[in-house]
């Protein structure tokens, strides 16, 4: 059996599959990350959810993977880059090993995301003999994981696929990553919704303000920049790895202009006459992050 935990802000979610061939649900389990209590108390709250598992099916783990925010440092072994921000600079790794008494296989849930749907999910459905994947989380932040003859590549800085902080534009809102014009500052759903506000003065949700794209001339000038930069953003993924399959996740990919609109704009930036490569909605929804994990 595998376990596999994916840590979020809000959540933290585990699950024990039967194999990796046989991809079965044994157990799922939820706590809450509580972050804003600290670090200690979200690797606290790891525990209480791995140990909470184990007792249920009595088995015992000698090895866990867990998908995170952020990618840890290979030379510093901390955690880096995460919108999570009490486990940036942290020892995340060494210490849940010393907690859990376990080995602990850690990387970023957008790696995490492109592995499950590449070897369980909608890719494996319809493209089942594809090389090279590249998967697209875009929600509350945007992130990305490039797959590799069925391998994640993690990067000799741990930043493999992480297109969310690529620059797209000269006069976008700064990051937390301390950029500016970085396509997560321009279209996760977050920055959509900061954009809306500047230019209609009214705070709404993302989902409430793609409802309005027919009736509310703001509301329409945000889709369009969603398609816009969606298209260039990617547009610079695909002319450096040219993946056969483009896989897409997390909120935002539910938005069916991405896979008519979006397409026709990343066509006119990419590096080629034609552009046939197929970009596929998730199969495995919310828990393509937490899967992935179990197959690391």
């Amino acid at each position: 059996m595998l376990l596999g935990i994916d840590l979020g802000g809000t959540k933290i979610e585990g699950i024990v599959i039967e194999s990796k061939r046989n991809p079965n649900e044994v157990i799922r389990h939820r706590v809450r990350t509580e972050e804003d209590k600290g670090y200690s108390s979200v690797m606290d709250n790891i525990k209480l959810l791995v140990d909470h598992i184990e007792e249920k099916i009595n088995h015992k783990f000698n090895r866990i993977g867990i998908g995170t925010p952020g990618t840890i440092d290979p030379k510093t072994s901390l955690l880096k880059n995460s919108n999570s921000q009490c486990l940036n600079g942290m020892p995340i790794q060494k210490d849940l090993e010393k907690i859990l008494k376990k080995t602990v296989l850690i990387q970023n849930d957008a790696n995490c995301f492109a592995l499950a749907e590449t070897l369980l999910g909608s890719v494996k459905e319809k493209y089942p003999n594809v090389k090279n994947v590249f998967g697209i989380i875009i929600g509350t932040g945007v992130g990305g994981g490039i797959i590799i003859e069925g391998k994640t590549v993690y990067g000799s800085q741990g930043i493999g696929g992480e297109w969310g902080h690529t620059i797209v534009t000269d006069n976008g809102d700064e990051c937390y990553c301390g950029k500016r014009g970085c396509v997560e500052s321009v279209i996760s759903g977050r920055a959509l919704q900061t954009y809306y506000n500047k230019i209609s003065g009214n705070n709404l949700k993302f989902e409430d303000i793609y409802s309005k794209k027919d009736s509310d001339e703001h509301a329409k000038k945000t889709l369009h920049r969603l398609i816009t930069y969606f298209g260039k953003g990617l547009s610079n993924v695909v002319n450096i790895i040219d993946p056969d399959v483009i896989v897409l996740g997390g909120g935002l990919s539910n938005i069916d202009e991405l896979y008519n609109e979006g397409y026709e704009e990343l066509k006119k930036h990419v590096f080629n006459p034609t552009f046939n490569t197929p970009i596929l909605r998730p199969k495995l929804g919310d828990s393509a992050g937490v899967y992935g994990a179990a197959l690391l």
